[in-house]
């Protein structure tokens, strides 16, 4: 590990409901900037599934790339996360947000049957691979779930349904509340729930905060 812990961030967009979680995006970067860390943040060169209007709920038609729309997350500093090298980060992860189903994945469609975008699910198999920490929000662990599957340990809050479509793509879900992680420590897995619970935003920084300070204190082990 480097002095400076690097981190890769994977977004999926920008909004709650086509992308990713901006206060959990934010707050993400926030905790790995406070914590001595440094980050690059990467997303997906495709299209969205859709575009909502985050005011009234409903589907625009229009048509946004993800990679675009991260962008204004990421102040512009971002790569496609097909240009993501495991040797050159200490841990990645996932803010939450409908994006990480929808985008990254398509368990928000299709459920436990989903398929993964394959420059996202190349990020984690390598980096899983490698020893290296990964962490996820809110329901980006469901995308874990379906990348590793196998056992792996993951919390998305307390929603049986989603719970059950998390184990049954192999698996295991615990029960967690706000600020609250669960760590799955031979696949140095750590995930929050965040926005799966009804939460305020400082809960979601505490959420973000201790995933970020988990994934540090498995950095090494």
């Amino acid at each position: 590990m480097s002095a400076k812990p690097k981190f890769a961030v994977v977004l999926s967009g920008c909004g709650v409901y086509d992308g990713a979680e901006i206060h959990e995006a934010v707050l993400t970067l926030l905790a790995i900037d406070r914590q001595g860390g440094s980050y690059q943040c990467f997303a997906p060169d495709r299209d969205q599934l859709h575009v909502v209007n985050h005011l009234t709920g409903e589907a625009t038609g229009e048509t946004r790339n993800v990679l675009v729309e991260a962008a204004r997350i990421a102040r512009g500093a971002i790569k496609p996360v097909t240009a993501f090298s495991p040797e050159d980060f200490d841990a990645l992860i996932f803010p939450g947000g409908f994006g990480a189903a929808k985008n990254l994945c398509s368990f928000a469609v299709d459920g436990p049957g989903c398929s993964v975008d394959p420059g996202v699910e190349a990020a984690v198999k390598a980096m899983a691979k490698a020893g290296k920490p990964i962490g996820a929000l809110c329901i980006a662990p469901a995308l874990l779930a379906k990348i590793l599957g196998d056992g792996v340990t993951v919390t998305i809050g307390n929603d049986p349904g989603t719970a059950e479509a998390i184990e049954a793509m192999g698996a295991k879900h615990t029960v967690a509340g706000h600020g609250g992680v669960v760590v799955d420590q031979a696949r140095k897995l750590v995930t929050s729930p965040c926005y799966m619970l009804e939460s305020s935003i400082g809960q979601i920084a505490d959420g973000a905060e201790n995933t970020v300070r988990t994934l540090i204190g498995l950095l090494g082990k």
